[in-house]
């Protein structure tokens, strides 16, 4: 059966990482919102005399958040349409809270749940220090606003319920606290495929 992986998790957790060692492993196609996005963000924030780097604002919020999601799910439920495995990255945080978002989702390409896969890896870190710290170490510019207002953007790292009309069993919460190596990936792919495919993949 066709997939469509989400993974899911506030920034700094590492979940890119994880779906990009993932996605080469399985051949799956990979959706990765900030990627998708960044040229009509930065195109965006220009014309609206913003920092075109700026990710945290009202403005970037309002011009660039839902476009962000309407670009990144139009292309990944394209593959999943096509029969392909699509794996798909971004914090969702607002689309998690609607049980009906995900139906809708599907239903924009003649799908459900009975016929496609879905399955969520949240990722996460222990503590609010190794957030820091991996932000930090991966220097980049779009996070400035992230460190230098760390208390407000803090409450964001909070591991969320998805309320998605999925089984539990369908969602994993992983602590990507210790170092990945290939046995913590190996058992993030035996949650998202089973035996056989494993063999295959």
């Amino acid at each position: 059966m066709r997939k469509l992986v989400f993974f899911l998790g506030p920034a700094g957790a590492g979940k890119t990482t994880i779906a990009k060692a993932l996605a080469k492993r399985s051949r799956a196609a990979l959706f990765d919102m900030d990627t998708l996005l960044r040229p009509a963000a930065v195109a965006l924030m220009k014309l609206a005399g913003q920092d075109p780097e700026d990710r945290d604002s009202i403005t970037y919020k309002t011009l660039c958040r839902d476009l962000g999601y309407r670009i990144t799910m139009d292309a990944a439920l394209e593959n999943v349409e096509l029969g392909s495995d699509a794996f798909v990255i971004g914090p969702f945080t607002k689309e998690t809270e609607s049980k009906e978002w995900l139906v809708k989702e599907l239903e924009g390409i003649g799908a459900s749940v009975a016929d496609v896969a879905v399955k969520v890896v949240f990722v996460h870190l222990a503590d609010q220090t190794s957030y820091y710290e991996r932000i930090q170490e991966r220097g980049s510019s779009l996070d400035d606003w992230k460190l230098t207002n760390w208390d407000e953007f803090s409450r964001t790292l909070i591991v969320r319920d998805i309320k998605w009309s999925i089984p539990d069993s369908s969602i994993l919460y992983y602590d990507n606290s210790a170092p990945l190596t290939d046995e913590r990936i190996n058992s993030v792919a035996r949650f998202i495929y089973d035996d056989s495919e494993l063999d295959v993949k």
